[in-house]
């Protein structure tokens, strides 16, 4: 395990420069201003036409290299925002603290936190051409957008107008070979209803911990069969209450919408005496061996707790482990059209339950805009039957595939020619921003691409060093052949 310092005695330098630099500015999603005043002042350091919006999104302009000016210009796009997940032993602040790097095997890895290669490597590119006198390409327009990983503010506040680009080369995309040209949109849900709580009169309190699960993209890994850790909570404690005078006090699970969850904590109460343990381990040893090739790391912990003040009545702890475990979550339906790629999902992203109210948060996710509506009515027709309030917020459009994409042809050429292999064509089931652009910039043409990043949203977040060479080397040559208007 090698530390990274600088970033200097990886490849390609300038690009791991850019890259370390970014590690050591806190950056989590709706916390940009320090990231946002480093890039804005990068553009300005270097005399390049810098822009900011309302949003926070920031656009730096570079003028074409000699003999390219005709050249149709070039967007590159990358967002500003990380995921801020951590594992429970680790002592870190996202809004104060560097993310710690280092190389092991060749991946940069980071220690026990999300690395932000997501899109940290992407911002770092687009640094490392705006910075360069020695590249060659035509005019280029660097957007760096805000907070694409809650809600992506800064794609829907983009107002018409303040992009000159024909193309769009989006660099969020985490597998080196492969070309994005289509994404699902997506939607939250959140849940909210109150209960009845209850004086506690048991004697003993236990605390019950889910934790041990890979967690990862909501999207993009959604269908390897993890599993989400508020749906296991709910399992065992439904299976418990069954056999066991049990009563909840609290649970919190999960955390971002776009996490698979990974660990879920519950307090509960028994009487005197009561065995929970037996019921307990019985069905966790099921989940366990259920999720023996996914989850070999899943671990449930029972261990005495501080007795609560007060428990949720019986019969809303009914109505709330019925409708939890009765919810959807995970993939709903493959795509008919592109083998191998979710259609649909929804990720059962937190469950908060305390101080009388419950919140179940979700993100619904569809290439197909009437199967996510579809979801989105059974989460609200299932928690209806305790009158819970229901909203759905932050829709965005998918990105839908143009298999006659001009710049698709172009980055299709240029892989065969430099790597004497054809790339793999393909659409994402995580949202893009490209939707989005796509629906202020309808004539802008648009691809995503990227090095291997694995685990993203986790805290086994990793890149791989040789792809992040591949995918700067393979971007140059895509700037360099950029057609003429």
């Amino acid at each position: 395990m090698k530390p990274i310092k600088d970033g200097s005695d990886l490849q390609p330098k300038q690009l791991w420069e850019n890259f370390t630099e970014i590690l050591n500015i806190p950056r989590p999603s709706k916390k940009e201003e320090k990231i946002f005043k480093f890039i804005k002042e990068f553009g300005e350091k270097f005399n390049l036409e810098t822009i900011t919006d309302k949003v926070g999104n920031v656009i730096i302009k570079k003028p074409a290299t000699p003999g390219m000016e005709n050249c149709k210009i070039v967007t590159l796009q990358a967002h500003l925002d990380m995921v801020p997940q951590k594992n429970n032993d680790k002592v870190h602040n996202f809004e104060t603290d560097p993310i710690s790097a280092y190389v092991e095997d060749g991946w940069v890895k980071a220690e026990g936190t999300t690395l932000g290669a997501d899109n940290g490597i992407g911002m770092a590119a687009m640094m490392a051409v705006l910075q360069s006198n020695e590249l060659q390409h035509g005019p280029i327009e660097a957007l760096f957008t805000a907070d694409e990983e809650t809600g992506m503010t800064g794609a829907f506040g983009l107002k018409p107008g303040i992009l000159d680009g024909d193309i769009l080369l989006n660099l969020d995309s985490e597998d080196e070979g492969e070309l994005f040209i289509g994404c699902a949109g997506g939607i939250d849900t959140g849940v909210e209803f109150y209960y009845e709580e209850e004086k506690n009169t048991e004697a003993a309190a236990y605390k019950i911990t889910v934790k041990g699960l890979k967690g990862g993209h909501s999207g993009g890994e959604i269908h390897l069969g993890r599993g989400n850790a508020n749906k296991i909570m709910n399992r065992i404690l439904w299976e418990t209450a069954r056999k066991t005078d049990i009563r909840i006090s609290s649970i919190d699970g999960g955390g971002l919408r776009n996490a698979i969850p990974r660990e879920s904590t519950a307090i509960i109460t028994a009487p005197n005496g009561a065995d929970i343990e037996t019921p307990i381990n019985n069905i966790s040893n099921i989940i366990k061996d259920e999720l023996s090739a996914t989850e070999p790391n899943l671990t449930v912990n029972i261990e005495k707790a501080e007795s609560p003040q007060s428990v949720m009545s019986a019969k809303n702890q009914k109505e709330l482990l019925n409708l939890v475990y009765a919810a959807p979550n995970g993939v709903v339906r493959m795509s008919d059209g592109m083998p191998g790629l979710v259609e649909t999902s929804t990720n059962m992203a937190r469950v908060d339950v305390n101080n009388g109210k419950a919140q179940i948060f979700f993100l619904t996710r569809s290439s197909v805009d009437t199967a996510k509506d579809d979801v989105c009515n059974k989460i609200e027709a299932t928690f209806d039957f305790v009158n819970a309030k229901t909203e759905h917020t932050g829709s965005y459009p998918g990105w839908n595939p143009n298999m006659d994409s001009a710049i698709l042809n172009t980055s299709k050429e240029t892989y065969k020619n430099m790597f004497s292999k054809d790339p793999d064509i393909k659409a994402i089931h995580a949202g893009l921003e490209c939707g989005l652009f796509k629906s202020v910039y309808p004539d802008m043409d648009m691809i995503s691409f990227g090095p291997t990043i694995l685990n993203p949203h986790s805290p086994d977040e990793m890149t791989n060093i040789e792809t992040v060479q591949k995918f700067w080397d393979y971007l140059l040559e895509i700037l360099k052949n950029i057609p003429t208007k």
